[in-house]
């Protein structure tokens, strides 16, 4: 048993869908969120870019004592999970779009995903993608929602900018025939709603839930789960930009902390 905190990092609010997602799981856990907010949007900065400033979040979690890392970001997972496994001892998960699941439930035989431009590049996509979805005979429209991670993260969720880029992902995937639509960045799920109203006969998945799930599993057989009750759970939320709209989302109550990661390097973490 360990009342450590979970640690979550994410380039922006988008991590907060995780985070809520894991307090329906497992409300009884610390945490302690860290939004990398003054450097994002990850998916548009090369991999080893992403690489090091997810060894910098790792290294700040890692210094406050967290016992489990969630890389709650489809673009930090795709390019740094397996470098940051084999550099620190501590479990880390990471967050995958949800291809698999999408290309068993489709009935049309099409499905969409919604992603960074990283992400869709990225090794360990293309190959769940020519493993679970070109391997079935099922249909694939992959497209990059550039622009959308910054109008969310400058709390444009529902302005005219936003409203005319859904509109012609929505058209495409539309004249797809999908039945299925991944959220391949954990700021999407901020866009489900809107994403519903215009594709209302479409499936909409994201990995919330999943992570959550297999994060129960990892602490379970760690033996790493949090005896104390939901009501004296703490949960510590950091920024290192504009703190404001991450505070919309931080739990009520709980204070945003402005940090700086250049105070802690990656190297001045346990290895």
């Amino acid at each position: 048993m360990s009342s450590a905190a979970i640690g979550l990092f994410d380039s922006g609010i988008g991590g907060s869908s995780i985070w809520q997602a894991l307090q329906t799981e497992l409300p009884q856990e610390n945490t302690c969120y860290l939004a990398d907010n003054a450097n994002a949007p990850y998916g548009d900065k090369s991999p080893s870019e992403i690489l090091a400033l997810c060894e910098a979040d790792c290294a700040f979690l890692i210094e406050r004592g967290c016992k489990l890392i969630i890389i709650a970001c489809n673009t930090a997972t795709a390019l740094a999970a397996a470098a940051l496994r084999s550099r620190y001892r501590l479990p880390i998960i990471g967050v995958e779009p949800a291809v698999k699941p999408a290309a068993l439930a489709t009935h049309s035989g099409s499905i969409g995903v919604l992603a960074t431009k990283a992400t869709l590049a990225s090794e360990k996509f293309l190959a769940g993608v020519e493993n679970h979805v070109k391997s079935k005979g099922i249909k694939l429209l992959a497209r990059s929602g550039s622009g959308l991670v910054e109008l969310i993260e400058n709390n444009q969720l529902h302005s005219k900018e936003m409203a005319a880029l859904l509109d012609v992902h929505c058209s495409a995937f539309a004249a797809a025939g999908i039945d299925q639509l991944v959220l391949g960045c954990t700021h999407y799920p901020y866009l489900r709603a809107q994403l519903a109203a215009r594709l209302p006969q479409v499936n909409i998945i994201d990995s919330g839930a999943a992570v959550a799930r297999h994060t129960r599993r990892i602490l379970t057989a760690a033996q790493l789960l949090n005896p104390q009750p939901p009501h004296q759970a703490q949960h510590e939320w950091f920024s290192t930009g504009d703190s404001r709209i991450l505070a919309q989302f931080a739990p009520s109550g709980d204070s945003v902390k402005q940090i700086r990661l250049s105070q802690i390097s990656a190297g001045e973490a346990e290895k």
